[in-house]
């Protein structure tokens, strides 16, 4: 089964819930901005799932997809794009290159999710990358961002989550405690026992949130927040319902959103 598989299927169907963030991301703008968002940025855009499924929920979006893995990115374009309609596939543009050399289109927003940022590994690296995103946002532009962390994060573990037909494995592979370098793995598991191992693999710096708000802001955004996940009442998990807030609870593992508006 693990030979058989397509290992950005698999990714779709575990990692990314592109419903729920789009909502997040369009509701979010709207509340900032007092309009709706319709030019859409991708950056780090893998297979461009999240782009096209934007274009799809409403014929005013526009789109614009980058990503430097042509491999990945030719798979979103057989796969998601081949499957809009004309007139939608004249609203997307699906760009192979390094996010930091595209100026143009200027977006209503950017996002930069599923931690792919965290590939910028100095405060350097990483302020110049939110001065380029604020570069390439209208006057009222939104950057969108996700971040992890929680005592967990520091520690070298795996996390299997199951599925119907297989088992998604999150991988801490290794973590130094003295520079925060991190190398994450991403298996998937099988009914007959078979294993795709290091279906992805991702080595990053694991930023802490008040490092991220601040390079925000030294990069010219007026303003950041971090939207905090609340907690359901009866399981004590995530609601995944996110707002705005100052504070958050030391909890093992959490996933939180950043906003930066122009």
């Amino acid at each position: 089964m693990a030979d058989r598989a397509d290992r950005h299927l698999l990714y779709e169907a575990s990692v990314q819930n592109t419903e729920a963030e789009l909502e997040f991301v369009a509701e979010t703008f709207r509340s900032l901005t007092g309009r709706s968002l319709s030019l859409l940025r991708e950056d780090f855009c893998g297979t461009a799932n999240t782009a096209c499924a934007w274009i799809r929920a409403n014929p005013h979006h526009h789109a614009v997809a980058i990503d430097l893995d042509q491999e990945v990115l030719e798979w979103g374009r057989d796969h998601h794009y081949k499957a809009l309609n004309p007139e939608q596939q004249s609203r997307i543009q699906l760009i192979h290159a390094d996010v930091m050399s595209v100026d143009e289109p200027k977006a209503d927003a950017i996002i930069a999710m599923n931690f792919s940022y965290y590939l910028f590994k100095t405060r350097d690296a990483l302020r110049g990358y939110f001065e380029h995103c604020h570069k390439n946002l209208v006057d009222d532009g939104v950057l969108i961002l996700d971040s992890f962390g929680g005592f967990e994060a520091h520690r070298e573990l795996e996390e299997s989550t199951e599925y119907d037909d297989f088992t998604y494995v999150w991988d801490q592979h290794s973590f130094d405690p003295i520079t925060h370098d991190t190398i994450c793995q991403i298996h998937f598991e099988f009914p007959d026992g078979s294993v795709m191992r290091r279906a992805f693999e991702y080595h990053w710096r694991l930023w802490c949130l008040p490092e991220i708000q601040e390079l925000l802001r030294e990069a010219g955004f007026r303003d950041v927040g971090v939207y905090w996940e609340g907690t359901d009442e009866d399981s004590g998990e995530g609601d995944g319902v996110y707002t705005r807030q100052s504070h958050g609870e030391a909890d093992a593992g959490w996933i939180a959103y950043l906003v930066a508006q122009r």
